[in-house]
C-alpha cells in the first residue's frame, strides 16, 4: 500500500497516559506519556525531534483536548478520529498496539478526521452546555420539590409562578422547621405577591408529615439518596453528589470530630461513602449558620 505520509505519529489516549508510536521510513518508536502538562510538553517535543508532520488519535472523551491545543501551537498537523473507523484488526487489544495501528493508518492516508471547531467556538460551546445543565438540574430540583408538596396536598405551585422564588423558599424554609399555621407562612410573601395572601393560605392548608419535612431540607443540600427497590429487595442507593459532599472530602485532613468520622467510616465503607456520611454530619451545622435561631441538637435528631 502507497505511503501518504512519510513521518506519522499515532496517539492511543487515556485519562493517566498516553502511548504514541512515531513511524518513519527509518522505522518505528513508541513511548508512553503521562498526560501531565510537563509530561504533554515532552511528548511534543519528541515528536517535533522526529520531524512528524501529521499525528492522530482518537476522540476519545475530552483527554484529546490538551494535547490538540498544543499542537495546534506548534503548527502540527492533528486529527481527531471517530474510534469507529479505525478498528483494530482482532487481537490488538494493548495500548502500543492500537497506538502503532493509528500510525499505520495515518501514514497510508486511511483515516478521516473529525470537524474540530476552533478553541474559540469550543469555549464557547463549553459554556453554553454548562448553564444548559446548570438549567437542568434546577428544573429537576423543582419538580422533586413540587412533588414533595404535592404528596402533603399543599399546592403552592398554583398560587406562585416559582416554588424556587424568594417568597416561596421562604415559606418551604418555614415548612421544613416546623410552620404550620398557613396565615404565618402566607406573611411571608414580598412585593406582589402581598396581594394574593388569601389564596396562599388556602394553598398552604396541607398535611406534611416529617418524612416529607425532611425531603425538603435534604433537597436544598442536594443529599437526598435515590430509591432502588425490586421485587421487595432494596439495593443500594445513590445520593447526589453535592457542593456539601466535595466540602466532606475536603476535611478529611482535619484534626477534629469531622475528620476522624470522614476516616472511621472509609476504614470501614471506604472514601465514596464516608464522604456522604460527613456531609450529612455536615448539614446540621450548614443549617445552622444560614439560621442562627435553629437548634442544632434538635436539627441533628431530625437530620440524622
Amino acid at each position: 500500500m502507497d505511503v501518504v505520509i512519510e513521518r506519522a505519529c499515532g496517539m492511543d489516549v487515556h485519562k493517566d497516559n498516553i502511548t504514541a508510536c512515531v513511524m518513519t521510513a527509518e522505522g518505528k518508536e513508541i513511548q508512553t506519556f503521562s498526560t501531565k502538562t510537563v509530561f504533554l510538553l515532552q511528548l511534543v517535543n519528541w515528536i517535533k525531534q522526529h520531524n512528524c508532520t501529521h499525528v492522530a488519535m482518537e476522540s476519545t472523551s475530552v483527554y484529546w483536548k490538551p494535547i490538540v491545543n498544543l499542537l495546534k501551537a506548534e503548527d502540527i498537523e492533528f486529527l481527531v478520529v471517530n474510534a469507529q473507523h479505525m478498528k483494530a484488526v482482532p487481537g490488538r487489544k494493548t495500548d502500543v498496539k492500537d497506538a502503532e495501528w493509528i500510525a499505520k493508518l495515518l501514514r497510508h492516508g486511511l483515516l478521516k478526521a473529525s470537524y474540530i471547531p476552533d478553541r474559540n467556538q469550543r469555549e464557547l460551546r463549553e459554556l453554553v452546555r454548562y448553564r444548559r445543565s446548570i438549567i437542568e438540574e434546577r428544573a429537576r430540583q423543582h419538580n422533586r420539590i413540587q412533588k414533595v408538596l404535592e404528596g402533603a396536598n399543599i399546592k403552592l405551585g398554583s398560587v406562585v409562578s416559582d416554588v424556587l422564588g424568594v417568597s416561596a423558599r421562604d415559606m418551604l424554609d418555614a415548612i421544613a422547621d416546623d410552620e404550620e399555621d398557613p396565615e404565618k407562612l402566607a406573611n411571608f410573601a414580598r412585593r406582589t405577591m402581598k396581594k394574593k395572601k388569601e389564596e396562599l393560605e388556602l394553598a398552604l392548608r396541607g398535611y406534611i408529615n416529617s418524612h416529607q419535612r425532611l425531603m425538603l431540607k435534604r433537597s436544598w443540600a442536594g443529599l437526598v439518596p435515590g430509591q432502588n427497590e425490586s421485587a421487595g429487595k432494596r439495593k443500594s442507593a445513590k445520593t447526589k453528589r453535592s457542593a456539601l459532599t466535595e466540602a466532606a472530602h475536603s476535611v478529611r485532613g482535619s484534626k477534629n470530630y469531622l475528620g476522624a468520622l470522614y476516616w472511621r467510616t472509609a476504614s470501614r465503607k471506604g472514601k465514596n461513602r464516608a464522604g456522604i456520611v460527613v456531609a450529612h454530619a455536615m448539614l446540621p451545622y450548614l443549617l445552622l449558620s444560614l439560621n442562627p435561631k435553629r437548634n442544632v441538637c434538635r436539627l441533628r435528631r431530625r437530620l440524622l
